[in-house]
């Protein structure tokens, strides 16, 4: 068997400016690997990467060529362990760049046994979850009607970001808005520690089911001190990045927010839900601002999940691929018909 691999970029535009309590994006530029089988089978995935985490689209662009060397030199999508290896070998870092050709192999890998992604796991697919609908900062009223525009197209659980001095007026407006949906905040690192135990009591009279990382990742006993205090459970997302950050979180927080373009692709998110599940904390799968090209391949992973926040790619103005199926925001994986990710372009 022999593999070619070729990759693109794609500056996709969103349909509103996106902010949170780090700044606004209007953009989000994608880059999308392709791997194809001498039998024309061709594999998708893509990279969403975030400056947060040192990557950028020209970093991404500029490791491929390595990251694809190891892929056409193995030349066995089912070799996944050994590519993944080799690519570490290849290149330390750029998780998001690696996690692009990770989903492209599997994509290609369960395309050539003919199956749905989470039917060549073994998972079930009546075990889903409904994703997260994120409604970011904004002027409060502006807030308040993104939070009835997202209602009204049936979305049922939102994620709310907040990190401003405009914290209380907005989860009034947006609790006002949709008094009956399932509401997440995520405050994106912007409190301290006595000031997030104050921000849960208030949030607590809301209704609002728990409060995505408070506090800087870098303030780990700060975390900690949030943990023991918070009126509602705590998930850590840039907390835990990778799969050894797992177990130093285990003791501070409740739910573990992994994502695809932090830990470097499906195996190691696997391995961290497991891992997660060992230290008795839920998980929670979250994403970038993606295309399909790489959202559609964490939708198979919703039957391991307790909960998803996998709407980046309904945040963008038009979106070059389809993927699976989220009628209102459920992850139907049962209605997949097409063999891998599901992920093609439109």
């Amino acid at each position: 068997m022999t593999l070619s691999a070729s990759f693109e970029r794609l500056e996709l535009p969103l349909e509103t400016p996106f902010t949170i309590a780090r700044g606004t994006q209007t953009t989000s530029e994608n880059v999308v690997v392709r791997i194809e089988d001498d039998a024309g089978a061709v594999g998708v995935g893509g990279a969403a990467p975030s400056t947060h985490y040192g990557e950028t689209a020209d970093t991404v662009a500029a490791v491929l060529p390595d990251l694809l060397a190891v892929v056409e030199d193995v030349g066995d999508p089912t070799q996944r362990e050994r590519i993944e290896r080799r690519m570490r070998e290849a290149v330390r870092d750029n998780p998001a760049a690696r996690c692009a050709v990770s989903i492209a192999l599997h994509d290609l890998a369960a395309k050539r046994a003919d199956q749905p992604l989470y039917r060549y796991w073994g998972l079930d697919p009546e075990r889903t979850v409904e994703t997260s609908f994120t409604i970011g900062l904004d002027e409060v009223d502006r807030m308040r009607e993104k939070t009835a525009d997202a209602v009204d197209r049936g979305y049922g659980v939102l994620k709310v970001k907040l990190g401003t001095d405009r914290d209380e007026a907005v989860i009034d407006a947006v609790r006002s808005a949709a008094p009956e949906a399932r509401i997440r905040v995520d405050a994106n690192e912007a409190w301290t520690p006595r000031e997030a135990v104050r921000k849960t009591e208030l949030l607590a009279e809301y209704g609002v089911e728990f409060v995505e990382q408070p506090v800087p990742a870098e303030n780990t006993e700060g975390l900690r001190f949030v943990y023991e205090r918070s009126s509602l459970p705590i998930a850590a997302d840039e907390s835990c990045v990778t799969l050894d950050d797992v177990p130093r979180v285990a003791d501070r927080t409740d739910i573990v927010t992994i994502k695809l373009m932090k830990c470097g692709g499906l195996r190691e998110a696997r391995r961290m839900i497991h891992t997660a599940r060992a230290h008795g904390l839920e998980v929670m799968l979250g994403c970038m601002i993606e295309s399909n090209a790489s959202i559609a391949a964490g939708a198979h992973l919703a039957p391991l999940l307790d909960y998803a926040d996998l709407d980046g790619s309904l945040l963008l103005d038009r979106d070059p691929y389809d993927g699976v199926s989220m009628p209102d925001g459920r992850i139907d994986l049962s209605a997949l018909e097409r063999p891998g990710t599901g992920a093609r372009r439109t």
